[in-house]
């Protein structure tokens, strides 16, 4: 299967990454090892089977995730990779970005799809009303007078955003939906409703944050469009959304 543009972003970073940390590593074991031969003569031993098995670990679980990729098909550790990626690999990622020329926006689109890929490959079903679908603030009509921060179902329906779409979208697929200001109000939304999955509409900075914070609950982030600019107007892509909820609903959980 060949890998998307975006994937291969990542997957060249990922293999720039290891070989700068194999670097790191080397020069961790060579300065102090002479050092701690003064200390103990059995320490540069043990110092030096710690480093192996954290270069070990790094390589495996990098070739791991460069497979996964590549197959498309799912692994007994998809769930594990997710965590990786989220809280390890992503910041490593943005890091080499900067050093190769690599625009941290599209390091952050890369980590999106690669997350949703393994989230797809992890077959995770949410039961009906254990879905979430969580939205930015910004998708409603700038010019709008109601407010559906508090509760999205104030929506008129008026048609002039792509709430009422949306609405219509979780009612039929037995979703909760829920608008948030930010991640503050993003992770309280979270808790309070303890989704078994999420569908999150959002920017790139918000997407990457919100999947990190929420782990190890599966989120499809899907990249809201900005025809007028960042914060204003924005949209989303309605069957791009439709997709993801039925990717994340179980084949039970699908209304007759």
């Amino acid at each position: 299967m060949d890998p998307t543009p975006k994937k291969r972003i990542f997957i060249g970073l990922l293999v720039l990454t290891c070989l700068i940390l194999s670097l790191l590593t080397f020069l961790l074991w060579y300065v102090p090892l002479v050092g701690l031969k003064t200390i103990h003569s059995s320490l540069p031993f043990f110092y030096s089977l710690i480093l192996a098995v954290f270069v070990l670990l790094m390589f495996s679980g990098g070739l791991l995730l460069i497979f996964t990729i590549l197959r498309g098909k799912d692994i007994l550790f998809s769930q594990k990779l997710r965590g990786i990626l989220a809280k390890i690999l992503f910041p490593f990622m943005i890091l080499m970005g900067k050093m190769v020329g690599v625009s941290k926006e599209r390091v952050q689109q890369s980590f999106i799809e690669l997350n949703n890929h393994l989230v797809r490959l992890n077959h995770h079903h949410a039961g009906p009303g254990r879905l979430l679908l969580l939205l930015p603030h910004c998708i409603q009509d700038f010019d709008c007078q109601i407010k559906i921060t508090g509760n999205v179902k104030n929506c008129k329906g008026c048609g002039k955003c792509e709430i009422k779409e949306l609405i219509e979208l979780a009612d039929r697929y037995q979703a909760k939906i829920a608008v948030a200001t930010g991640g503050t109000l993003a992770r309280r939304i979270i808790v309070e409703n303890r989704p078994e999955a999420i569908v999150a509409v959002a920017c790139e900075l918000d997407l990457t944050s919100g999947i990190q914070d929420a782990y190890p609950i599966p989120v499809i982030g899907i990249l809201n469009e900005r025809p007028y600019g960042p914060c204003i107007n924005t949209k989303a892509d309605i069957q791009k959304v439709k997709s993801a909820l039925l990717d994340l609903l179980g084949p039970r959980s699908l209304p007759e």
